[in-house]
């Protein structure tokens, strides 16, 4: 069988995803853009033997429309032969794309794709797309008749259901800083972040290269301080368990950013020369009750592990979207998990959660971290609006 490798994985260092944030005054077309030309100058490789790019966005709207992936080939300079597509599958949509890219090229329809994904939260805020529409349908409120929510509302639920009293959850956000400032304070993530030239509040031209929203400082009992962010008197009506205990502290920024990964059959990384860093190993997706719909990553890597011939304990690093803190602690607990191995460089608490680009950016940290540490397997996934879940092994070569 066709093995499906990761040559390369790239990222731009986080910026805030507000007016004013780092990466704030740059169009997302171009941050995507410089992602795809990075990613294929640094490997000398001629874009023009791409046989596509598979990227991710989840706000297509205003300047992230119009398949924003085809946009920013053609702005990287790629041939316009280059084939283009933007897909959603909310948080996990780049680490869909990945999945799409590899199974394209175990199946044989690739030798070379790109997966990438990007967000600006900056310019695109949340909520852009729907433009205050309904976007469920009436299928969906006869189903649930009491109505959706939203997903702070569904980390208030999980966080109950697993008992994380607000303690267990500030402390795990304030390690997320502090770990994720440790590895940039020793150069770890100098491998996987791509220098980019943006323009500063003060109008001048500087070189990101730094996790704007990592915060050192960060300590549990400042953290204890903050208010609770999604309690009103309908939902805590409707749900008596809640403690109403997630706060922006345990809860990851809006970002921007970018990130993609070099995949290819084994086969031709050997005839270009280039050195495989990681082969994919395993896939998987799953759904789950879209009320508490942060929960997907718990049946995704059952699955994952199960099509894998792995236990949790052959894994080396576990990268577990911190989408809200509940989510990852409601992982660990579920399948025992080491958590030295849980997110050791820190996860999107404090990198950020760049929507459309966190799936290609767990990946290369992922990647890198094995390399940095010797481990054999990553296990990575992701929490999905509407409660779905990506899961992905690799292995490293």
């Amino acid at each position: 069988m066709t093995k499906a490798v990761i040559v390369d994985v790239v990222r731009i260092a986080s910026g805030k995803g507000k007016p004013g944030g780092a990466l704030s005054g740059t169009h997302p077309v171009e941050l995507m853009a410089h992602v795809l030309r990075s990613i294929t100058s640094r490997n000398g490789l001629d874009p023009a033997l791409v046989d596509d790019v598979i990227g991710g966005c989840v706000g297509q709207a205003g300047e992230q429309a119009l398949n924003i992936t085809r946009s920013a080939v053609l702005s990287a300079g790629f041939p316009e032969s280059v084939p283009a597509t933007t897909i959603d599958r909310q948080c996990g949509s780049s680490q869909q794309a990945a999945h799409f890219a590899a199974q394209g090229v175990i199946a044989g329809a690739y030798d070379i794709v790109i997966a990438a994904g990007v967000e600006s939260m900056s310019r695109v805020p949340m909520g852009t797309t729907t433009m205050g529409k309904d976007a469920s349908g009436p299928g969906i409120a006869a189903r649930y008749p009491e109505g959706l929510v939203n997903q702070g509302i569904s980390a208030e639920l999980i966080a109950a259901k697993w008992k994380l009293d607000r303690d267990a959850l500030d402390a795990f956000s304030a390690q997320s800083h502090q770990r994720a400032a440790e590895a940039a304070a020793k150069g770890l993530f100098d491998k996987e972040i791509l220098p980019i030239s943006v323009t500063n509040a003060a109008g001048e031209t500087v070189s990101h290269t730094v996790d704007e929203t990592v915060r050192a400082s960060t300590t549990a009992e400042g953290l204890a301080g903050l208010k609770p962010s999604f309690y009103s008197e309908k939902y805590a009506q409707r749900f008596p368990e809640a403690q109403w205990s997630i706060t922006p502290g345990n809860s990851s920024p809006l970002t921007d950013g970018a990130s993609a990964a070099l995949i290819m059959s084994e086969e031709m990384a050997s005839k270009l020369g280039l050195t495989p860093r990681a082969r994919f190993h395993s896939f998987s997706v799953a759904g789950d009750d879209p009320i508490f719909m942060l929960t997907a990553p718990i049946p995704a890597t059952h699955k994952v592990l199960a099509r894998a011939g792995l236990s949790i304990d052959d894994i080396d690093t576990y990268e577990v979207n911190e989408a809200f803190a509940p989510v990852p602690l409601a992982w660990a607990h579920e399948f025992g998990a080491d958590p030295a191995k849980l997110n050791p460089w820190g996860g999107a608490i404090a990198l950020g959660h760049a929507l459309g680009s966190s799936g290609t950016r767990l990946l290369t940290t992922m990647v890198n971290h094995l390399e940095a540490t010797g481990g054999r397997y990553g296990l990575q996934t992701m929490c999905e609006g509407a409660g779905m879940a990506n899961a992905t092994i690799i292995e490293r070569i």
